[in-house]
């Protein structure tokens, strides 16, 4: 299987270090609906990638908010632990990685293969956890 540290190199050096509004090069309006989700993608979007956890990942990932830098580190976290966890259960980030917007999925085949090979090299602990990967 290859290494998800090996797919990344395409980014820029040290992107790692660099928020999501940095590396999009957008500054999201202030908007004035106040609510947590709002308030915590945008805090998030502001952040040097290498500070995120894992519910930081999920959230955005669920949002499909910056996939292009954010699925790489959730495959490297996925590749740790298949089972990785935010705030919600274990298997949260698997989770929200395999339900992510599909085009992204069809536009980048290697992170494709890498999320496939991550599962059928799991296969047997996601099963165990009866976590449903539900593709959308």
């Amino acid at each position: 299987m290859k290494n998800p540290e090996i797919v990344v190199k395409k980014l820029e050096l040290n992107w790692r270090f660099k928020s999501l509004e940095s590396l999009e090069k957008a500054v999201w309006p202030k908007v004035d609906y106040d609510s947590h989700l709002v308030r915590t993608t945008t805090r998030l979007r502001k952040i040097p990638l290498n500070e995120f956890t894992v519910e930081d990942l999920r959230i955005m990932i669920g949002q499909n908010f910056g996939l292009p830098f954010l699925i790489p580190l959730a495959l490297e976290k996925l590749n740790e632990n298949i089972l990785a966890e935010g705030d919600n259960f274990p298997g949260d980030l698997l989770s929200t990685v395999v339900k992510s917007d599909p085009n992204f999925w069809k536009e980048n085949s290697e992170y494709k293969k890498i999320l496939d090979d991550l599962i059928a090299k799991n296969l047997k602990l996601i099963e165990s956890q009866n976590l449903k990967l539900l593709k959308q």
